[in-house]
This record gives structure tokens, sequence and C-alpha cells, in this order.
């Protein structure tokens, strides 16, 4: 299905509605209660996904959502966002985000409501768009999450804040939502929450880090000048490839050697292009890098040492002070994601107490990116951070994995297909437990 059929798709299940009346339930028998409902939701968003900072019909589904739950929901912020606010009372502000990116991949997860969808990415290729990073059941747990608050109003006092978050996937869209005013137009909050499906923890399990929990996110691009010529006569020209090979070999001293072991850090060169033919010598090689870190100094530091290193062996080359290398620092870098230990403390007790203590595990940081991180870092001292893990992989699948049976797929994989069900259900049950916690009257 090309994304131009994508409108009516999705106008011809808008029937779906959550008329449930609301029952003296506990929290998690309230949210199953849902569930067939949310898992409609989701089998609806993963079926018609939306590249990133595309996702205008993604955006009105949850729009219309919330506004049928009684937020007060704003559509274009940031392009495609949405922002659904409720107020009720005095306390504190608590936003609750998910993305609604997805991803230029073909499914071949072979479920019965895997997308069809082809679009043409931002690299001008068509391919097929797939949820392969779980975007659907993150929104269809914030839904749930925010039918549950809309409904408990008498638990809680303060103000929540949905977040419906695009362009993920290509680190622009936290930045594009507060540039057009998220902080200024709406409640700017206290508390930021969010989650992410995991696929390297069992169905259902909650994961979370006290710290840093992603890592900064940079990509470099370093250019080398040369001077060509004749492969037979190397000696007439300036070699790129040799040059842009020495420096790559001395990239991984970056880490290696000059990086304290204890603090985690990633040099990877994921593309070197230079030449055309076997028996000429380029003019020219460049190089594609990621770079990760945690803290701004750590960043700063491999950033610096980057360039030194291709200048130093440039100079150790010979090449002429025309003929430096230059290094590029793509300005659009996903900063590292901060869990407040003190928020950390704070909720992992409501955690364990809605889902049981074996179900809610501490877990590494890992070097991956996440935008969520920019709401907390535009007012540090006065925002606090959570984005913990639910884990989406099937109890058959985790003991074949154990078992040493099968490789799991990775996220962005053509073939990851969460437990949804109980990511959904695990991740609606959290968020709308963290917010209950924090917004708890006369706890703050």
């Amino acid at each position: 299905m090309h994304i131009r059929n994508l409108a009516a798709s999705l106008a011809a299940a808008s029937t779906l509605a959550f008329a449930h009346p609301a029952l003296a339930q506990s929290l998690t028998d309230s949210i199953e209660r849902d569930m067939p409902e949310l898992m409609e939701l989701y089998r609806e968003l993963h079926a018609n996904p939306e590249l990133s900072m595309q996702e205008t019909q993604t955006a009105a589904r949850l729009a219309g959502l919330l506004r049928g739950m009684g937020y007060e929901v704003t559509e274009g912020v940031g392009q495609t966002g949405v922002v659904a606010v409720m107020t009720n009372g005095s306390g504190p502000t608590v936003l609750l985000r998910a993305d609604m990116d997805a991803l230029p991949v073909t499914e071949q997860t072979g479920l019965p409501y895997a997308s069809k969808v082809t679009a043409t990415a931002r690299s001008g290729v068509e391919s097929g768009v797939m949820h392969a990073c779980g975007h659907d059941t993150h929104m269809a747990g914030l839904i749930g999450a925010a039918r549950q608050l809309a409904e408990r109003k008498n638990e809680w006092s303060g103000t929540l804040v949905v977040v419906g978050q695009p362009g993920e996937e290509v680190g622009e869209g936290a930045a594009a939502m507060l540039e057009d005013g998220l902080y200024e137009r709406f409640p700017k909050p206290d508390y930021a929450i969010a989650f992410h499906d995991a696929a390297q923890i069992p169905a259902g399990v909650v994961g979370y880090a006290s710290g840093y929990a992603l890592a900064n996110v940079d990509s470099v691009d370093v250019t080398i000048p040369g001077v060509g010529g004749h492969g037979a006569y190397p000696h007439t020209t300036k070699d790129p490839v040799v040059l842009a090979s020495a420096i790559v070999m001395r990239l991984q001293t970056l880490v290696s050697r000059e990086h304290d072991p204890q603090d985690p850090a990633v040099v990877t060169v994921g593309s070197i292009h230079g030449g055309a033919k076997h028996n000429i010598i380029p003019d020219e090689v460049k190089l594609q890098l990621t770079v990760r870190s945690y803290s701004d100094a750590s960043r700063d530091a491999l950033l610096k040492g980057i360039e030194r290193i291709a200048k130093g062996e440039a100079i150790a080359a010979g090449m002429p002070e025309d003929k430096m290398p230059t290094v590029t620092v793509d300005p659009a870098f996903t900063p590292a994601t901060y869990n407040n230990p003190e928020l950390v403390e704070r909720l992992v007790p409501a955690m364990q107490s809605a889902l049981g203590e074996d179900r809610v595990i501490d877990t590494p940081a890992v070097m991956g990116g996440e935008d969520f991180s920019r709401y907390r870092r535009e007012d540090p001292d006065n925002i606090q951070s959570l984005i913990f893990w639910v884990g989406g992989v099937s109890p058959e699948n985790w003991a074949k994995s154990e078992a040493g049976e099968i490789t799991l797929p990775s996220l962005h994989s053509p073939f990851w297909a969460p437990d949804a069900d109980a990511v959904v259900e695990t991740g609606a049950t959290v968020l709308a437990q963290s917010a209950l916690t924090l917004m708890q009257p006369g706890a703050n």
C-alpha cells in the first residue's frame, strides 16, 4: 500500500473507541479491560506506518483519541507533533511522551497485519515502511495510560501533558517541538517519562538505569584531500587512501589509549569512500563516523581528538597545508539520555508494586541514542526525566535464545515483532502508575 492510501485506511479504522464506563478497578485490571481496544489500535498503527516528520495521519489518529478522553489537544507542534493537556488542580506537571515515526524498512515478520506501505525516504530511495523500532507499541501504551489518568482524576492532582513526538529516528522531533514553543505554549514539566520496547529483555519485564541510560550520538564526516595520479607511479601523488587508512587505525586509539576505560565511548568508522578504478590514485577519500559518549566532557575530547588525529596524520604523510583534512560534526546531534537517580529511586518501588519485583530489573546503560534526552536537557536544573525499557521478547523465543537455538532480531530489523500485548500492557501500566505516584495529592 502506498502512502497516499493511508488516510483512507486510517479513516476506515476510526471507529475504534474507548467506550467502556469507568469502573472501580485496580489500575492493572482496568488496563487489562482496555487491552482489546489498545491492541486494535496497535495493529492499525503497525499496518499504517509513516516516516519521520511525515506522521500526519498517525498524529491525527492520536489527537482524535485524546480529544475524546477530554484532553485539550494541539496538533502540528514541531511540524507533526501532538500535545494534549489535562489540568486537574494544583500540583506538579508530568509529561508522558511516545514517538510516532517508523523506519524505511521492508517488513518481513509474516504478521497478518504486517505493513505493506511504501514511501520515499529523504535519500530519495523508495522502500517499504515499518515500525521496526516498536514506536507503535509506544503509542498504544501512551493512549492506554492517558485513558487511565483521564478516568482516575480523583487519584491525582496537577497537570498532565501527553506528547506524540515526530522524528525520533532522525533525531529531530524533540528539538522541533521545543523550538516550536513546547515549554512556552504549554505547561513546562517537572517530570518527563517515556518507555522504549527492548529486543534483549523478556516480554513484560521492565528495565531501568539510574544516571546515564543512553549516549550522546554524533555523526562526523572527514574529507581527506590528496593529489591523484596513476597507480603505477605513486611517487608522483599524495595518496589519500593510504592517509585515510592511517587515520582509521589511529582513531582506534582515542578510546583504547586516551579515554578512561571506566567511561564508555565508541568511535566507529561506518563508511569509507574513495576512488573509482584499480589503477588510479584518487584525489579525495571520505569517511563517515558515529561517535558515542555520555558526558559533555567526553564528547568534547573525542571530537577534538578526531580533528587532531586527522590533521596529524596528514602532516606525517607530507600533505601540504592546503590539503589538510576537514572534519565536520553534524550540528543535529542527539544528547545523552540521563535518568535522574532521585526519580528512579522514587518510581522503581511503584513499578514493583504494580508489576511485582521480579518484573523490574536494573539494566546497564547502552550506547544507543534517544532524543527524549532533550526534554530534560532544555532545563536540567528543574526537570527530572526517566526512560525505561519494556521487554518485547516472547517467552518462547527467549527460551530458544537462551538455549542457543535462535538469534534474536534487534530493533530496526525487518524481522522484529515484539510480543506487543506484553509491551503495550506493561508500558501503559508503568506510565500511568508513574504519573499517579508523582501527582498523588499532597505528595510534592
